[in-house]
This record gives structure tokens, sequence and C-alpha cells, in this order.
């Protein structure tokens, strides 16, 4: 079936929402030097800049995906956009620490509202291999968002002020709204009760495990400030589980997991994407604090990253489609790890060519093969009817696992930046890139080929 204007259009403000979403995941990362030096805090600040967005995209982003279904991929749309260019506003204008944690927490309720519509527009827009193309487009484009943040970060930071990282959201977000503009909402026909309880239990239970993560390196792990936040976010996230099972409408229905392939996915994605924000954050601040490369010039090292997957993730995806996507599930992790290993060999002083080029060019072949495939197997095994939910729980699954990997960082691989603490966390990537691997290639069950029709006598 050929693609309509409608249908190109609906993927381009799909790709435009979801993309503010997920580069202001990454593009502040570059820039948390600029934010300490100018409002203090050291490492404790720039955690909290990064997972203050986190801890509130990956809590509501399921209250989003179940809103999404029930009111309008189009209407969630709509807030969500405007609410993020209001918190970035904020967000550029704080005047402290605090207030930027706070803005930056109350910008990951607008971003929530983001990623599961944007999705659930696509699925319910595309169908068959038109699907699969599409899925592939969108994420190579918000992959690279995640990548290419760093460098976008770089510029902005050094030519005018960290600042402008948040406020040039204005920009795309005005774009997509004006691309919306003629475009109607579907609400759900039932309506469903949303699951206040079980979004509070979440966004609890997340903020008081990720709070005890970050602090112990203040306090330790023996004050009541840690050990506290600590047991009630444990047992919030108990509550959590119990409410999805109990629910009459829960916002995560444990069914989804019923599926093989939706639970082995979700499974590979905590691995990949803990392995993607650790990578993000250990590269760029050890070439800017060690190696002494600019907020520009440590963000442009990935750029081939974000090159590869504009240009082959598409593809990857389109092939996983015909051919399945458990081998290339299992191939782009391992191949990525292998990158991470050699990019071990950075060091001061530094020279790209020698000690950067291959590990990155393999680093982005290795998320290229592995990105669309893995949306692919884990939205294809779900019913497009629940496609808004069940992108919900896969971004808030990606998203979550990069929070925690942050937040225990610095118990993992410490606090002092230097050669020891980038080959630790290359290392801890390469690691969970092959945990991805191996789950992938034991776990994915490829789709059951359609066998080909009988040609007629004569």
């Amino acid at each position: 079936m050929p693609t309509t204007v409608l249908d190109r259009r609906v993927l381009v403000v799909a790709i435009m929402a979801a993309f503010v979403a997920f580069l202001d995941g990454s593009i502040v990362t570059v820039a948390l030097p600029a934010i300490s030096a100018e409002l203090g805090g050291g490492l404790p600040v720039q955690q909290w800049v990064v997972d203050a967005y986190l801890i509130t995209l990956g809590a509501l982003i399921l209250l989003a995906g179940s809103l999404s279904d029930l009111l309008g991929r189009v209407a969630i749309l709509r807030i969500g956009l405007v609410g993020f260019g209001l918190t970035s506003l904020a967000c550029g204008l704080a005047p402290t620490a605090e207030l930027l944690i706070v803005a930056r927490a109350a910008q990951g309720v607008a971003g929530a509202l983001l990623v599961p519509s944007s999705l659930a527009l696509i699925m319910g827009a595309h169908r068959g291999a038109s699907q699969a193309r599409a899925i592939g487009l969108w994420t190579a484009w918000t992959s690279a968002a995640f990548i290419v943040g760093p460098l976008l970060g770089g510029v902005l930071t050094d030519l005018a002020s960290w600042r402008w990282v948040f406020v040039i959201n204005v920009v795309p977000i005005a774009a997509t709204l004006a691309l919306m503009a003629r475009m109607r909402n579907e609400p759900a026909a039932q309506r469903t009760p949303i699951d206040v309880a079980g979004a509070a239990l979440g966004a609890l239970g997340l903020g008081g495990v990720v709070f005890a993560l970050i602090e112990q390196a203040n306090f330790g792990w023996a004050s009541p400030v840690v050990w506290g936040p600590l047991a009630v976010g444990i047992l919030c996230l108990i509550g959590f589980i119990v409410r999805q099972a109990t629910a009459l409408h829960p916002m995560m229905p444990l069914t989804l997991f019923r599926n093989r392939n939706f639970a082995v996915g979700n499974l590979a994605t905590v691995a990949v994407y803990a392995a993607l924000s650790v990578s993000g954050l250990v590269i760029v601040v050890y070439l800017q604090q060690v190696a002494g490369l600019s907020a520009t010039a440590s963000g442009l090292i990935m750029l081939p990253v974000t090159i590869m997957l504009i240009l082959l993730s598409a593809r990857f995806g389109a092939l996983a489609g015909r051919m399945g996507p458990r081998w290339f599930m299992a191939a782009g992790p391992a191949i990525a790890a292998v990158g991470f290993v050699l990019l071990r060999a950075i060091e001061t002083p530094f020279d790209f060519v020698s000690q950067a080029l291959v590990g990155v060019l393999l680093y982005g072949l290795g998320v290229a093969i592995t990105v669309a495939p893995l949306t692919s197997a884990i939205l294809g095994a779900i019913e497009p009817e629940r496609s808004g939910i069940a992108s919900a729980v896969n971004n808030a699954v990606s998203r979550i696992a990069g929070l925690v990997a942050i937040a225990l960082l610095g118990a993992v691989i410490g606090t002092s930046v230097d050669d020891a603490w980038l080959d630790a966390g290359l290392l801890l990537c390469a690691g969970l890139m092959l945990a991805g691997a191996v789950i992938s290639a034991i776990g994915i069950k490829n789709p059951a080929r359609e066998p080909a029709a009988p040609r007629e006598a004569g």
C-alpha cells in the first residue's frame, strides 16, 4: 500500500515529538561541567540534573501510555509539547541548582507524554512493511537524538551558554505544533479509568531508590538520609507490582509480559540502554575534565554514531521485518561491546584517529543493527489497539535502565574522574551490551514465515 501524504505527516510529527524528549535525555550531559561551574554542587548535582528528568519521565511514561490510548494520541501530544516548551524555558532561566533540578523534573513529566503517543501514532497509521520501515525511521532519528545530544549541547555551551541547551527546544516544538494543526484526535471508544494509585507508587518507588543511589556517595549507606528513602522506594515498587497484578484497570497490564518477545525484548532493552546511558556520560565527562577537550569537541567524538544510525537503522529495521529480529538483536550489541573495549585506548593526550575511531565505528554499527529490530520485536508482539501502553512500557524500561545505571555509577566505578574511571565505565558498558546480546540470542523468537502461495498448474 503506498504511503499517503497524511501518513508521511504522521511520521514526521511522531519523529519530531519524540526527538525533543530523547534529545533532552542526553544533550545536557556535555553541559554538566558548565552547569556545576556556574551553579555549584559537583558530581551529585550533575547526576541530579540528569536523573530528575529521567525519574519523572520513567515513572509517568506508563500513565502517559494509558492516557494516550484513552484520550487520543494527538491530544496528549499537544499537551506534552506545550508543557515541554514551558518547562524547557524554566530550565534555561533557573537561577540556582535546586530550581534547575525541580524544572528538570517538571520537564520529565511533559516528556513522558510525548514518547508513547508518538510511536502509537505510527502504529495506527502504518501496517505491514510500511510499519516496519516507519518504526525503523522513528527509531533511527530518536536514537540519533540520544547520540547527537552531546554534540549539539557542546556547540550551544561553547558558543553561547549551557542555558541554550534547554531554550533551543522551543524551535522544534513550535514546528511540530504547526504540523499538527489539522490532525484529528481519536480518543478510545471505551473510557477506562486511569490507575492513579499505580502512577503514584511507581513515581515514589523510583524517586526513593534513585535518591538513595545518588546520595550514598555523600552520606554513606548507614545514614538514614540514604536507607530511609531506599526502604520507602523498594516498598513502593513492590506495591506497584502488586497493584498492577490486582487492579481492575492497571496502568501496566502484566499480561503483556506473557508474550515471550515482549518480555525478553524489554529485558534486552534494560542491558542495551543502560550501556548507552553510561557511555554517553563517562566519555564526554572524561574528555572534558581529564583530556581537556571543549564541550563541542567532546560531543563531536560520537558524530559517526549518529550518522550511522540515521543511514542504517531503517535498513536494518526492514531486514529484520523480513528475516526476523533475533540475530540482529544478538549481533548488534556484541559488535557494540567490542567497540567499547577498543575505546579503552582513550588516554591523554587524546588522539581521535589512533585511540577512538575504530571503537566509535563499531559502537555505531552495533547500535544501528540493534535499535530498530529491538523496537519492532517488542511492538510487533502486541496487538495494535494496545500499542500506546506497549510503547510506554518499553520506553519506561529504557529510561529507567539509564536512570538507575547513572545513579549507580558512582557506587560501581567511583567518583574520581581519571583513566581508571573511564576504563571501568567502558568495561561496564561492554558487559551490559554482551548481556543484551546473550538475552536476545537465547530468548527472542523469530515469527514464523508465511508459506509461499502455490503455483497454478498449467
